[in-house]
């Protein structure tokens, strides 16, 4: 995680200068025998003006006349408590809402059993902020952050999720079972091969979406959408078309293709097993014009191809029940 926030920070990308800011060694504090708290910047001049990019801190621990270095992320959070449910660890400043965990735990149990992950490790830590991330992993100041409030950090390494929480949310009161799924996916799968129209079908149809259940996002989408009669779906699909919002605003938005896919992926998963399901989520990235191997994995798996697609398409919504 914290590499990954000093993974090109020495670019300045307006002025396309790949080594704008240099590395400056600020200080180092012996912590004990083999540990030292390192802490560095990079910095840039700017018409005689310094500019600072970051400052980072490092753990660095001797060992065998070698150093090898850390976040501070476990030392910063050493006073915390820490409970384990299951495969996941919550470290938390003062409460736990057990409740919500335990139901977090098993929706992540049920996923992974979906998506066969086998014995992976979840560690949350709830921040009360974002500065409070930032500090906490060894990130003491970073431009890119300026005014940033909230946020939530993440990094798999090792079958292990990592997950620093910003949200207000430091006693786990709540979760979103659509972001979960899509943190399990990717847990799983690359984001490369991943069909994000499938993949969000899959997260409204296993989480809903902004709260709201599946069954009435089903319910909405016959009554906003499906109502008319005109509708050309294969359109939308191969985003000939701007996809169609029927949420309540930009915000919050619900989108008509997802929905579309939420109802391939049930179909696909009834006759097929979601193994199936697999295969056509991780049937590449779409684009607009369509992705050719989307429909190619589709006629496999169920027969609908672009010429039936609108067709079979209103046979499901038919179907379907909400």
């Amino acid at each position: 995680m914290l590499l990954d926030e000093m993974k090109k920070v020495e670019q300045n990308a307006k002025i396309k200068d790949d080594n704008f800011y240099k590395g400056y060694l600020n200080n180092i504090v012996q912590l004990d025998a083999d540990n030292f708290l390192i802490q560095f910047s990079y910095i840039g001049i700017k018409e005689n003006t310094p500019v600072l990019a970051a400052t980072f801190e490092v753990i660095a621990k001797q060992k065998d006349h070698k150093f090898f270095f850390s976040s501070p992320l476990k030392r910063n959070t050493i006073a915390w408590q820490s409970k384990k449910i299951g495969n996941c660890t919550f470290h938390y400043k003062n409460k736990l809402n057990n409740k919500v965990a335990a139901e977090y735990v098993k929706t992540v149990t049920l996923l992974d059993k979906k998506l066969n992950i086998t014995n992976a490790q979840i560690e949350w830590y709830g921040c009360s902020d974002f500065s409070d991330i930032i500090q906490n992993i060894g990130v003491d100041y970073k431009l890119d952050y300026n005014g940033k409030s909230s946020s939530t950090f993440s990094a798999n390494e090792n079958n292990t999720l990592l997950i620093v929480s910003g949200n207000g949310d430091q006693s786990f009161n709540s979760f979103d079972p659509h972001d979960l799924w899509h943190d399990r996916l990717r847990f799983a799968y690359s984001r490369d091969v991943i069909n994000k129209p499938v993949d969000e079908g899959c997260a409204y149809l296993y989480g809903g979406s902004w709260g709201i259940s599946w069954e009435q996002i089903l319910k909405t989408f016959k009554e906003k959408v499906a109502s008319n009669p005109k509708t050309d779906w294969l359109a939308l699909a191969v985003y000939e078309t701007p996809q169609l919002n029927f949420g309540e605003s930009k915000e919050k938005h619900l989108m008509a293709d997802y929905v579309v896919n939420a109802l391939l992926v049930e179909k696909i998963e009834k006759e097929k097993g979601f193994s199936a399901v697999i295969e056509f989520i991780c049937c590449g990235k779409n684009k607009k014009g369509g992705n050719d191997n989307y429909f190619t994995v589709l006629e496999k798996l169920t027969g609908i191809s672009k010429s039936n697609f609108n067709t079979k398409i209103w046979e499901l919504i038919k179907e379907s029940k909400a």
